[in-house]
């Protein structure tokens, strides 16, 4: 392959749609061959923003700026990195010539709950847990007599887990429908689903081009609140469990097709695996590979899509924790003790320009000999991380007390670096 020169008329040029955390480290993978890197995202200086060679602020959901942008970007490859994008624009991209990732399709099926569960369990035969898609209250609550308690609810399109909750008694389901509707995104329809009661689940990251398909080491982790907070690798599988979980994930990546990495969600209890849902793009809790694997998730992607060999070693057993911010700012401030930058760990901050409780900030990444004590070593360094609240509150005292500025400053950073 021929890797010319990046803000050159024959570069090789990728347009990130969607600039958080992972896009972020995709543009750096990117970077790394001198590709060109364009990201996008609906508010300014999101994390790829600041690694890549041109950034654009626009309303992704909004098909006209999204074609707008592509016909004036002329990108390479697309990357929807996000749910939230005009779907309509891409198929419009695709007949115009540009190469949508994996496809437009795919984009489409995965985005939308109903749309993967449909194709994944009606058209592919895997096996899911029991499902029905409501758009009323009250078909929420016969869905829900229907499939059992307890039984998931989720808006049929959302992200990172929002709007999802557990109803475990028909008296809990109104308070399910209004959690489904305040999510972001399409809460127009929601899916209810039979409540698995799987011994684990893992996320099976495939990732495949026209020459191959490759699998990593399953990945576990743990959520609250429908979003990723810990993940490790290897999950130990029973080698039948693993074998049908390849299997799914082969099936339903083909019937996608397309190039680059895939989030494949599995239930999984005993040896049997169930289907859940399927990301085409990185997995948040992936990030895991960061430290486990010769080539992170992010490497493995950007080959795939380049249409590179997708070989890697597996280094190491890992884990990650994920840094949620606290409260509000829009000047935030993360403080990390020393003791999270040991020999055997990483600390990656996004570099997010604003914090609202709950929003992942930063991520530690542990290895060790086995996955467990990886698992125990993230969960003790993330408790080396807190958050600009401190530091706002203490900011306020000081002003209280002193009319100089240099003042002020030299407190609050005799506060933060001691």
């Amino acid at each position: 392959m021929h890797f010319p020169a990046p803000l050159k008329s024959n570069s090789i040029k990728i347009m990130l749609l969607g600039s958080g955390e992972l896009g972020k480290e995709v543009a750096i993978e990117a970077q790394r061959l001198g590709i060109e890197v364009v990201a996008v995202d609906r508010y300014p200086n999101a994390p790829a923003h600041q690694v890549a060679h041109e950034a654009h602020v626009i309303d992704m959901q909004n098909r006209e700026e999204v074609l707008d942008l592509i016909r004036r970007v002329r990108p390479t490859y697309i990357l929807p990195e996000i749910e939230a994008i005009s779907i309509d624009a891409l198929f419009e991209a695709e007949k115009e010539g540009f190469h949508v990732i994996p496809n437009a399709e795919a984009v489409n099926k995965t985005m939308n709950r109903k749309n993967i569960r449909k194709f994944a369990a009606e058209e592919l035969g895997l096996k899911t847990s029991a499902y029905r898609f409501v758009s009323t209250l009250e078909e929420l609550r016969e869905a829900a007599d229907a499939v059992g308690y307890p039984c998931v609810v989720k808006p049929v399109m959302s992200s990172s887990g929002h709007g999802q909750s557990v109803a475990k008694s028909p008296e809990e389901i109104e308070k399910s429908w209004e959690i489904a509707k305040e999510a972001r995104g399409d809460a127009s329809e929601l899916i209810v689903e039979e409540f698995v009661r799987f011994d684990y689940e893992i996320t099976l990251l495939t990732a495949r081009n026209e020459k191959e398909t490759v699998f990593c080491e399953p990945i576990g982790h743990e959520q609250k609140d429908g979003d990723y907070i810990f993940s490790w690798q290897p999950a130990f599988m029973s080698p039948e469990a693993l074998k049908k979980a390849q299997d799914i994930a082969k099936k339903v990546t083909d019937g996608l097709g397309g190039r680059g990495i895939f989030g494949v969600e599995l239930f999984v209890k005993g040896d049997e695996v169930y289907f859940s849902e399927v990301s085409p793009r990185p997995h948040d809790t992936g990030m895991v590979t960061l430290i486990t694997q010769s080539q992170s998730e992010f490497a493995l992607h950007l080959r795939a899509v380049l249409g590179l060999p997708l070989g890697f070693t597996f280094f190491t057993p890992g884990a990650s924790a994920a840094y949620k911010a606290k409260e509000e700012s829009v000047t935030p401030v993360l403080r990390v003790d020393d003791e999270a930058f040991a020999a055997d760990s990483f600390v990656r901050i996004f570099g997010k320009p604003e914090s609202h409780e709950g929003r992942r900030m930063a991520v530690v990444l542990a290895m060790a000999a086995s996955e467990t004590e990886a698992l125990a070593k993230a969960k003790e360094r993330i408790g080396f991380i807190d958050d600009s609240v401190k530091v706002t509150k203490v900011v306020e005292e000081i002003r209280e007390e002193s009319e100089e500025e240099t003042c002020v400053i030299k407190k609050v950073f005799k506060f933060i670096f001691g």
